[in-house]
């Protein structure tokens, strides 16, 4: 008998990154016998990042395992609904409800020192050099240097933005929250994680745990493919 085909991996970047952040992630995962695509989306409209997911989510069989990251958890609890997605990751994300934009969710908490170092500009929101250590503090200075120097800045408003669709009320949901996280609150992390009903995992790191921690990341995708694998052969 054939073997079965292991679930896709999805991932989804948030701000101030694209799909190399990953990097850590997918050349174990595609040796473990995934296909695995990560979404360049240009964080130029909730909208449009969403639609540019669903066409990368094309690219690969199903199953889908989705990964967002940060803001990318806004993009997949949206994305997510697509038929093709079986089960949802969340990295240090959001996940608003169908009554909440991503900002609206933010303002539930207390702002982080993340707002003490960003720059708007030229209509988008950018990294001060100085903002990396709250965004990625626990790399190295030159891992730090590189988040920095391939940081994507979002448009000003893409926080106040809305897409229908709430993927985490039909999907399983499997949650990271980063303790040490002084970009999302931790609190926001394990208010959104209990909300949605996820299997949650909590670690010790920055707001970027797929870079800091990738072997504690791919535990939990792991856990999630395997979960889908198993109730695609019942």
């Amino acid at each position: 008998m054939a073997s079965q085909r292991k679930p896709s991996i999805v991932f989804v970047h948030g701000l101030w990154a694209d799909g190399s952040c990953f990097a850590k992630l997918i050349p174990t995962l595609q040796k473990e016998g995934h296909d695995v695509i990560a979404s360049q989306h240009g964080l130029d409209s909730h909208a449009g990042d969403v639609t540019n997911v669903k066409r990368t989510i094309a690219r690969v069989p199903a199953p889908v395992v989705l990964v967002g990251h940060s803001y990318g958890g806004s993009v997949i609890t949206a994305a997510g609904t697509d038929p093709r997605v079986a089960a949802l990751v969340y990295i240090a994300a959001f996940a608003p409800d169908s009554d909440e934009t991503t900002q609206a969710l933010q303002e539930k908490f207390p702002p982080t020192d993340i707002f003490s170092h960003i720059e708007v500009a030229d209509g988008r929101v950018w990294l001060k050099p100085n903002g990396v250590l709250a965004f990625a503090g626990d790399l190295s200075e030159a891992e730090q240097k590189l988040v920095w120097a391939t940081h994507a800045a979002p448009t000003a408003d893409l926080f106040s933005q809305k897409v229908e669709g709430t993927a985490w009320k039909s999907k399983p949901s499997w949650y990271i929250v980063a303790t040490k996280d002084r970009t999302i609150q931790p609190e926001l992390e394990r208010f959104v994680a209990k909300r949605m009903g996820a299997t949650v995992f909590e670690t010790a790191s920055s707001h970027v745990p797929m870079l800091s921690q990738p072997e504690f990341v791919l535990d939990v995708i792991r856990k999630a493919a395997a979960a889908v694998a198993e109730k695609s052969e019942r």
